[in-house]
């Protein structure tokens, strides 16, 4: 077993700097997140209309929009409703995948053909087109675009958990729990579902980046908040119109919004490679 100490565990790091561009992208997001007004002292909501469509400058870092609204400070405070609607995403992802696939993996049989041939026709439909469909019905707001990615997420889940459970369930050393007394619910708690959960967990993280994209998109789409509240998807969307004679409307925010896509999938793909973990 090796045991990794803070000292080495900071070298390690100091020799891949993409990767510490990626935790100080996403540490920044998050501090965007929790304590917006740390960041910026301009509002997101008002702004001086002569200032509109002002170019990137020491007192405007992203600009202005067309009504004369810092897109830094929007920027800023729209990390808050993205984030925080990836989080909600990625957990009902990760709850209910988790629950069908190991319901599907150790129980099997009927419950496996049932669970899976229903699995098999969501991963059939493309995810963000799954998500459309389900915040059309549920309505536009940002919780319900947390809740369509989540839902069109799901099935992703409960197929890895599967492979993972049945996997687990072959070992020896849950034949020999079975072998000694241990009902099929103590080999479930004990054994199956804490050596099922890596890879799980593993896909949770890589799903962090792809769950921003798509609350981003379902915004773009006009799906999400409306305006004018800050939102990463809208802030691109409120400037598509403007892209060939003021570009920095969406592009910045576009820019922030890609990094943060970028890193969360850098850092999640070391947490799967890391031997250690």
């Amino acid at each position: 077993m090796t045991v990794l100490t803070a000292p080495r565990a900071t070298r390690d790091l100091l020799r891949q700097p993409v990767l510490v561009a990626a935790w100080v992208v996403v540490a920044l997001a998050i501090g965007w997140a929790l304590l917006p007004q740390l960041f910026t002292s301009f509002s997101p909501y008002t702004g001086d209309p002569t200032a509109s469509f002002a170019p990137p400058s020491a007192d405007h870092w992203f600009g202005t929009d067309r009504l004369g609204r810092d897109l830094y400070a929007r920027c800023v405070y729209g990390a808050r409703t993205t984030l925080t609607a990836t989080l909600l995403a990625v957990v009902v992802a990760f709850g209910i995948g988790t629950v069908i696939g190991l319901v599907a993996g150790y129980f099997g049989r009927l419950w496996d053909n049932a669970i899976m041939r229903v699995v098999d026709v969501f991963l059939a439909i493309p995810s963000l087109l799954l998500a459309m469909v389900v915040v059309s019905v549920l309505g536009y707001s940002a919780n319900n675009i947390a809740l369509a990615v989540g839902i069109s997420s799901i099935a992703s889940f409960a197929r890895v958990m599967r492979s993972e459970v049945l996997a687990v369930v072959g070992q020896d050393y849950v034949k020999a729990a079975y072998g000694a007394g241990a009902g099929r619910l103590a080999v479930l708690a004990r054994h199956v579902v804490p050596n099922s959960l890596s890879s799980v967990i593993a896909l949770a993280a890589l799903e962090v980046g792809t769950a921003v994209l798509a609350v981003a998109s379902l915004g773009f789409l006009g799906y999400g908040s409306p305006p004018p509240e800050p939102e990463w998807g809208l802030l691109v969307a409120e400037g598509r119109d403007y892209v060939a004679v003021h570009p920095w409307i969406s592009i910045l925010p576009g820019t922030a919004l890609a990094l943060v896509v970028i890193a969360a999938h850098r850092i999640s793909t070391s947490l799967r490679k890391d031997p250690r973990r």
